[in-house]
């Protein structure tokens, strides 16, 4: 296979994620013109996360036994048409209900493309596959943010909403073009029961048992993704209230984690036939951690902006691993419920650890609890890099034995 398909593949990431970034800060600007309120801004963003945990219980019992690509055209098209609708809404709460339909969408949306993605890029291919994805998400990252601001220059956030519905339909347009890797439904629609759920949700258990190093790999990963999650929640406050940052410098700030994510997923492209995908996880998230550390313990822009640097950075190496690493070792027969049952639980982590974290920044200070998480982040990203390298280490040992013995 030759790189038109995985091409026309990235094509439709990158439509969907610049589409998301306008989408996002539409919403945010409707919103806000709507009420006046930061409050009603900040429900938004913890609409996704409760979509999360509302679809991942169910989302891969789905996903397993329907056809990918038809999945995620249909969800495609549904979503755009549901984000179409957004500008004519008055309702606040009905507003909010479209919106929590879209981010279930979206959660049914990663275990598909997932599973699909697998099954299409052969495995000789996969990490290089991997890297250029977060080249393109990079990309959108910095694209999308930036046709929101021209939009929002010669017309409206309504404009861009349309522009979001229309990127994706494209995108379920350029899907349809990719081939059917599975010849139809993969096991037929069944209809979705509570007895279907509790199977796969015992299935995911013992799959997880059977496979404790990748599943123990693939666990804290995700609790490191967690606490970036959280540490980001004060972000802003931590930039503003304690570092004393204007909002121009704080903008330079997140231009600077984007820059970074850009040139570490370009150089992830060159060396990511190079580098074996455990490795990419365990240094790469250390390395995370690192730059998270540097900024909590930063005492101005210059401090912020190389821990920011390194972390955003060292992200694109570590996502690039984490999902070539799944890939390769949970089965695409499971992936989807395997997947959609974690990013459960690491919905329902992260909604607890946003939480307690900002209870803490009011009852202590936001820098000691954000230096606290981060101390955090370290520990978990060293026992991930022990972990994933000595088990690695073990299997190339016994390789060794066997064509030496």
């Amino acid at each position: 296979m030759g790189w038109k398909n995985p091409l026309l593949l990235l094509l439709s990431i990158g439509l969907s994620n610049i589409g998301a970034w306008i989408f996002l800060i539409a919403l945010n600007l409707i919103v806000l013109d709507e009420s006046g309120s930061a409050l009603a801004v900040g429900i938004l963003y913890v609409l996704n996360p409760l979509a999360a945990l509302f679809t991942n219980a169910w989302a891969g019992s789905v996903v397993d036994r329907l056809n990918k690509r038809m999945l995620m055209v249909i969800l495609d098209v549904t979503m755009a048409v549901l984000v179409a609708m957004l500008p004519f809404i008055s309702s606040l709460p009905l507003m909010y209900a479209v919106v929590f339909v879209v981010n279930m969408g979206s959660s049914v949306f990663y275990p598909a493309s997932m599973t699909y993605m697998t099954k299409l890029i052969p495995k000789n291919k996969r990490q290089r596959f991997n890297a250029f994805r977060s080249l393109v998400g990079s990309g959108a990252f910095i694209v999308g943010p930036a046709i929101a601001g021209l939009l929002f220059i010669v017309g409206t956030p309504e404009t861009a909403i349309f522009l979001n519905g229309a990127a994706l339909l494209l995108s379920g347009v350029a899907t349809l073009f990719l081939p059917d890797v599975e010849g139809g439904a993969a096991e037929g629609a069944k209809k979705l029961s509570l007895d279907m759920i509790k199977e796969d949700l015992r299935m995911v258990m013992r799959f997880s048992l059977n496979r404790i190093y990748v599943m123990v790999v693939y666990f804290l990963f995700s609790c490191m993704l967690v606490l970036t999650a959280a540490v980001d929640s004060l972000e802003a406050a931590f930039s503003k209230e304690v570092l004393s940052l204007s909002n121009s410098t704080y903008g330079y700030l997140v231009s600077i984690a984007g820059a970074g994510y850009l040139i570490g997923a370009m150089v992830n492209t060159v060396i990511a036939d190079k580098v074996r995908d455990v490795k990419l996880i365990a240094f790469g998230s250390v390395m995370v951690s690192a730059g998270y550390m540097v900024y909590s313990v930063s005492d101005g822009f210059m401090a912020a902006a190389i821990g920011f640097s390194v972390l955003s950075f060292s992200l694109a190496f570590a996502q690039t691993g984490f999902d070539t690493f799944i890939q390769e070792r949970i089965p695409v027969e499971v992936m989807g419920r395997v997947s959609s049952v974690y990013g459960w639980v690491e919905g329902f982590l992260v909604i607890a650890a946003t939480i307690l974290i900002g209870a803490g920044a009011h009852v202590l200070s936001i820098r000691n609890v954000v230096a606290g998480g981060c101390l955090v982040m370290v520990a978990v990203t060293v026992l991930l890099c022990i972990h994933s390298l000595r088990r690695a280490g073990e299997k190339q040992a016994e390789r060794a034995e066997v064509e030496t013995g």
